[in-house]
């Protein structure tokens, strides 16, 4: 039986050399998004690479949006009811 042992990491910033944000063009018109957002980076203090190099660890945030060729959507009436009764919109939702 082998013993699991911890890898303990050095927490680093990251800063964007360039735009967060790519857009691709699908042949129908559609738009496809794809925004990159670094959550956590670390190297690791207390262990590397078999070949010696650094040992990095790094978790990611993705965020994709398509936008339709039309560029419309659609709602389910209901969820529009707080901002046609003058009521407080849900969370993430502005009216």
């Amino acid at each position: 039986m082998s013993k699991d042992v911890q890898v303990e990491f050095k927490w680093l910033e990251a800063k964007s050399q360039g735009p967060d944000t790519v857009i691709f063009r699908l042949e129908d018109g559609a738009l496809v998004k794809v925004k990159v957002d670094i959550d956590r980076a670390g190297i690791a203090t207390n262990a590397k690479n078999p070949d010696g190099t650094p040992q990095y660890n790094v978790n990611v945030n993705l965020r994709v949006t398509t936008i339709p060729p039309d560029r419309k959507f659609k709602l389910l009436k209901s969820s529009l009811q707080g901002s046609l009764t003058g009521q407080k919109p849900p969370p993430g939702q502005i009216s």
